[in-house]
């Protein structure tokens, strides 16, 4: 390596020094909201039931044993209503776990959930997820139900920026790491 190789590396070096300390001060807020709400997804499943509601077990695990979807639906819309009165009812989409012989119902507009025993149509837990929301401060799309935004633009916009950002501190930080001690060694070369 020659002097001027040294002198492009060391230049190279304070620029992605500048561009990592000033891109990392627009972007901390975007990379504290990843990484907070990251953690607790990675966590939902093994939380008690505290971020997603444990999945409960009905009776039949052979869906030819359950009742009709439409009835299970029927029953976890009646138990919604007597739990929270004045939540909407509008059905957002059905989880069927027949291995574990129940059904999920979401809703449209708040993250609560009715899980149905698909044999008996008993309802064996009304619960918050409190995944859900974190799912949508995870991507971005939460600030798209905030502002009544369609199309999922911003969530695209905000993972776009994020992964790249992200990937732009890999790079720059592996250099800010590994340049220098390439430079010391050339410089030793050098003596």
């Amino acid at each position: 390596m020659n002097r001027m190789d040294t002198k492009q590396q060391a230049s190279l070096l304070r620029t992605f020094r500048s561009l990592h300390r000033y891109t990392g001060a627009l972007l901390f807020f975007f990379f504290f909201w990843v990484g907070a709400s990251g953690l607790f997804l990675g966590w939902k499943k093994h939380s008690g039931g505290a971020i997603l509601p444990q999945t409960q077990r009905g009776e039949a695990e052979v869906l030819a044993e359950w009742m009709p979807i439409d009835q299970l639906a029927d029953r976890a819309v009646a138990a919604l209503e007597v739990a929270e009165p004045g939540a909407g009812t509008e059905i957002d989409r059905m989880d069927v776990r027949p291995g574990k012989g129940v059904a999920k119902v979401r809703f449209e507009g708040h993250h609560t959930e009715v899980q149905v025993d698909g044999a008996t149509g008993e309802v064996l837990q009304i619960a918050t997820r409190h995944s859900d929301w974190l799912e949508a401060l995870h991507d971005g799309s939460i600030v798209e139900g905030w502002l009544g935004l369609r199309g999922g633009y911003f969530k695209v916009f905000y993972t776009s920026v994020t992964g790249i950002a992200l990937l732009l501190f890999t790079i720059t930080g592996f250099w800010l790491w590994y340049g220098p001690k390439r430079l010391r060694k050339a410089r030793r070369r050098r003596r």
